[in-house]
């Protein structure tokens, strides 16, 4: 059963401030509980349903984690998680330091200026994994990796990318590998000659890449269009772009 106490922390943890106060988040449902497993984040506590205990009962005491759980019924869980679909588990994890990278050889570092939507970080994560980029580098204005609404769509991917918050004006000036940018008035990229090892800049879909990111990139590339849309969704861009950058 969860406890008063348990579940006034689990529901604070929607709050950015009280997760950066407690340092811990919330991961819901068996896909995204299920990643963390084969992951280096510190569970502090599962709420399962009896159900999803006795189903995964071998995993659970081989990832050593069994004594980690406390029982929980539907309402409980339904009442406590912020997602709609999670009736079965839930997760209160440990929040941790990622270092900013640095680039090595024939790869390539995704940077987000100023993506402050929730659902748009979590799909970029989860289409970063896809495409085996393995750090993504956040202005401080993005939005919170640890928002459960990230989580949620990163579909469990978040235990795989790495992603660090830093000044983008003074990381990126430090580099000396190439800087692309995407602009509606950038180089066709079905055109462009593309690095094997680059720093990809996203900008948020109202306000682009800010003026003092924009200074520093060396190559402005564009998706072309051929139809009437007025642009693409920030999420889906950054598929297309890492598709042609892996092409």
């Amino acid at each position: 059963m969860i406890s008063k106490n348990q579940l006034k922390l689990i529901h604070s943890l929607e709050q950015k401030k009280q997760r950066k106060k407690t340092g811990l988040f919330l991961v819901q449902g068996e896909k995204n509980v299920a990643e963390l497993f084969n992951s280096d984040f510190v569970i502090k506590h599962i709420f399962a349903t009896a159900a999803y205990i006795n189903k995964n009962s071998t995993l659970l005491r081989d990832k050593g984690v069994i004594n980690l759980i406390i029982e929980a019924t539907d309402d409980e869980l339904k009442k406590a998680g912020t997602l709609v679909s999670n009736n079965s588990v839930l997760a209160i994890v440990e929040c941790k330091t990622t270092e900013l990278p640095v680039i090595r050889g024939n790869e390539l570092i995704l940077v987000l200026d100023q993506v402050g939507d929730p659902g748009n970080l979590g799909t970029i994560i989860r289409v970063a994994d896809w495409y085996g980029i393995e750090h993504i580098v956040c202005s401080p204005d993005c939005a919170d990796f640890y928002n459960p609404k990230v989580i949620a769509a990163s579909m469990g991917s978040f235990a795989r990318v790495n992603i660090s918050h830093a000044d983008l004006t003074a990381y990126l000036s430090m580099q000396t590998k190439p800087i692309y940018g995407a602009f509606l008035a950038g180089q066709d990229i079905h055109q462009a000659e593309l690095a094997n090892s680059a720093f990809i800049v996203m900008g948020s879909e109202s306000h682009g890449i800010s003026a003092n990111v924009e200074k520093l990139i060396t190559d402005k590339i564009t998706i072309p269009s051929f139809g009437q849309a007025e642009s693409l969704n920030v999420a889906m861009a950054t598929g297309i772009i890492l598709d042609n950058f892996k092409r």
